[in-house]
């Protein structure tokens, strides 16, 4: 990789050269600008304005323009030999624990190259130190004609510088949160957590630049002389109306989407029918072998009158039994306790005699 910047790093007395690379590339993708009539490219010229003609690069240098419009020349040499450290160094200023850093001030990313093998060991070093210490060094640095803050950090077996903004440099965030009183249920945040927990795990190798691959099938249908592709139907957006209906449908299309079934929805009561008789039991079947649920409580009905009506049955025969059976026993006591007529006429006789 191309360093961009050469200098050392400033740790305590110990020096660490180092040659500073950029960490990151951008793979969007351009545009030229043309004349829409031809197809001719639009480009810009460097002009003069004292002597009306276009300039080389080489011919460019730098100025700050005064208040009153002058414009007084800065070379490199000047900005080289600035009163301050940082112009080939990255002064570290503290060790702080990451979570310090704000996100909203890092920049761009850098990566720290040992400057040769005199640098290895104290290069080796340093990232030792931060790794054990679970912190990140604070630096200052000057790039590009100005002083910079920098994060530097362990990625790997290297170290990483990110550029940070100056505190001054980060604007609050005023106006910016709902300026209405808002209540969230408990319900409302348990199902916000389950979505969370259910998109929450993701493979960012697995993420990619859709909208430059899009573009990119664009340019090749258009230079091959074919339609380009149709964008698909607009998602509709309408207003949610139920949040707890929209988080609940949210929760089951991330679950659905990543493979897993969805959780089951509550199943409605349904109808059955009563134990049967034997009769019941017996009765033709509907075609199809399934009786429908009208069906089902119909036969239930019939069921039950009919257990009713054989049991108010059974219960007259068994009580017209106990009462013929309870004559009976009572003519059997009246007919023992009193005397039949041929006793009568033979104790008659006796008291004759």
């Amino acid at each position: 990789m191309r360093s961009i910047w050469n200098g050392a790093i400033s740790f305590g007395l110990v020096s660490i050269p180092i040659k500073l690379v950029n960490a990151t590339e951008s793979h969007s993708i351009s545009f030229r600008q043309i004349h829409t009539e031809d197809g001719g490219r639009i480009r810009y010229r460097k002009v003069c304005e004292l002597e009306d003609r276009e300039v080389s690069q080489a011919e460019i240098g730098k100025g700050y323009e005064d208040a009153d419009g002058t414009i007084i020349p800065i070379t490199d040499e000047d900005l080289a030999h600035l009163p301050i450290p940082t112009t080939k160094t990255i002064e570290i200023v503290a060790f702080v624990p990451a979570d310090r850093i704000d996100p909203l001030q890092m920049d761009a990313a850098y990566y720290l190259q040992a400057g040769g093998a005199p640098a290895a060991k104290p290069y080796t070093l340093l990232r030792e130190a931060l790794k054990r210490s679970n912190k990140v060094a604070i630096a200052k640095y000057a790039l590009r004609g100005r002083e910079r803050l920098g994060m530097l950090r362990v990625v790997g077996d290297a170290i990483a510088m990110h550029g940070l903004l100056w505190p001054d440099e980060v604007r609050a965030p005023e106006g910016v949160a709902p300026d209405t009183s808002v209540t969230v249920r408990d319900k409302e945040l348990d199902l916000a957590d389950a979505l969370m927990d259910t998109l929450g795990e993701v493979d960012l190798d697995d993420l990619h630049d859709e909208y430059r691959e899009a573009v990119e099938e664009v340019v090749a249908a258009k230079a091959a002389g074919e339609a380009p592709p149709e964008a698909p139907a607009p998602v509709s957006s309408g207003k949610v109306l139920d949040l707890m209906a929209a988080l609940e449908k949210s929760v089951r299309a991330a679950k659905e989407s990543r493979g897993e079934e969805p959780a089951a929805e509550p199943e409605k009561a349904e109808v059955r029918s009563l134990p049967q008789s034997t009769s019941a039991r017996a009765a033709p079947k509907e075609t199809g072998g399934k009786k429908s649920t009208a069906a089902k409580k119909t036969a239930a009905k019939k069921t039950t009158t009919k257990s009713t009506a054989k049991s108010a049955q059974s219960t007259k025969k068994t009580g017209a039994a106990a009462k013929s059976t309870a004559k009976k026993t009572s003519a059997k006591k009246t007919t023992a306790g009193k005397p039949t007529g041929s006793a009568k006429k033979t104790a008659a006789r006796k008291r004759s005699a």
